[in-house]
């Protein structure tokens, strides 16, 4: 299940990025920031009354003047009503009511989406009347808050993860592998996708990907049965509109988190990106299945050599992901695209697998033997046990004498002695420590 996104929109200096701030500090112990991902902050993630959600920042927009004000607002609102499932409207409760106020709230009535109206910068009671002009928004009833103080902020969390109850989720049926295909625009995502649709001619059906801006599409083949979701996003070009980018990023960060494997396409002519390292450093993190497809092959001159020197010029850039395997494919000819979910069905296979105990404690026993930990303090580190508490990603339990002693070189050489006794390719493992008296 997809955690919901929740989006503070406004217009400047209303205090969208010191309410964002705030829930994001971890003064009020509901956050933890989005790891690795970019080093602007548009998101983090956000926990309340045992509800997890991402909560997206649309700060930054400084306009010249009263039009531009409009017209960055109403582009700022569209981005936030296609994104998110409930959105923070907030005004200014000092200055009052004005135009801009008014044009967003109307897009905001037409979307239908769960809005909150959330008045800032009521710093004391004596200013709590000052809310009652914002009512001829249609909106609703107004929640009073001091972002800069850090007032009436749980009210407004727990009107936030109530609207969560009324969002429709999505009940994805758990035989079907999802799919998310990610990579920069005009990659060849939409291309991939329609040609495997068109060559399985086995469409269970189109469906809209709920509020996130995705197709998902359903498909069923030999290999088994899958939801291929399409993380296009905003398309336009343009050197200013650094929000549409950051909302791109967004929604495909919230289509990493649904699926279970991760496929990043990369245009063989250009590269990759460090947009492309970010984005699949993030499905590296959360420990997904991945597999890197390299599209728009047939455009490439080459010989014998070419693709091991460009698959070996990749797997130094990507050097986090040794066990994510390489496919070379053309979508516009069909190259290679009748593998494509082949190996995608043999990463989930491996995403999804179980050792037995037993044999799982005689790898580690034999690894111990072969390099014993190193000593870290006055102590060295001790495994009594291990065992495996999941799948999706394997997770492995250690039981160690003390949780200090463990050396990040040696959690490494585990992983390393697991990967090379059973077959993980194509998906990350999570290793957990914990301590127990022996």
């Amino acid at each position: 299940m997809a955690k919901p996104i929740v989006a503070i929109v406004g217009r400047p200096n209303v205090g969208k990025s010191t309410l964002f701030n705030k829930l994001a500090g971890k003064r009020i112990s509901i956050v933890e920031d989005t790891p690795g991902v970019t080093r602007d902050r548009v998101y983090a993630e956000a926990e309340w009354l045992n509800h997890n959600f991402t909560i997206i920042d649309t700060g930054g927009i400084e306009p010249e003047s009263e039009d531009i004000i409009v017209s960055q607002m109403r582009r700022q609102a569209n981005i936030a009503i296609e994104t998110a499932d409930v959105i923070i409207f907030i005004v200014d409760g000092k200055e009052g009511l004005t135009a801009a106020d008014r044009e967003v709230a109307q897009m905001l009535r037409k979307s239908k989406k769960n809005v909150l109206l959330v008045v800032n910068k009521i710093d004391s009671l004596k200013e709590e009347d000052n809310a009652y002009e914002f009512y001829n928004l249609g909106i609703g009833d107004p929640v009073t808050i001091s972002s800069s103080q850090g007032l009436g902020l749980g009210d407004m969390l727990d009107k936030v993860v109530e609207a969560f109850n009324h969002v429709e989720q999505e009940e994805e049926d758990e035989e079907y592998v999802k799919i998310a295909m990610i990579g920069k625009p005009n990659v060849g995502k939409s291309s991939l996708i329609n040609k495997l649709l068109g060559e399985e001619r086995v469409i269970v059906s189109d469906v809209p990907g709920t509020t996130r801006d995705a197709i998902d599409s359903y498909l069923e083949n030999e290999y088994g049965k899958f939801i291929l979701i399409d993380t296009a996003g905003l398309r336009r070009k343009s050197k200013v509109k650094e929000e549409i980018e950051r909302y791109s990023v967004v929604r495909t960060l919230a289509a990493i988190e649904r699926a279970d494997i991760c496929i990043l396409m990369i245009d063989a002519e250009e590269g990759i990106s460090e947009q492309d390292e970010k984005i699949i450093g993030y499905a590296h993190e959360l420990n997904k299945a991945i597999l890197i497809l390299v599209n728009k092959w047939d455009l490439i001159e080459k010989d014998d050599k070419t693709m091991n020197t460009f698959k070996k010029n990749l797997q130094m850039k990507l050097s986090f992901l040794s066990y994510a395997p390489f496919l070379f494919i053309s979508a516009k000819t069909g190259q290679r695209t009748s593998k494509v979910l082949e190996l995608a069905k043999k990463c989930y296979n491996n995403y999804d697998r179980r050792i037995t105990t037993g044999v799982l404690n005689e790898v580690i026993n034999k690894a111990v033997l072969m390099k014993e930990p190193p000593v870290v303090g006055l102590k060295r580190l001790k495994i009594y046990y291990v065992t495996q508490i999941g799948t999706k990603p394997p997770t492995f339990v250690f039981f160690v004498n003390d949780t200090a002693t463990l050396h990040f070189s040696y959690e490494r050489y585990l992983e390393n002695q697991l990967r090379a006794s059973f077959d993980f390719e194509g998906t990350g493992i999570k290793l957990e420590f914990r301590e127990r008296k022996e």
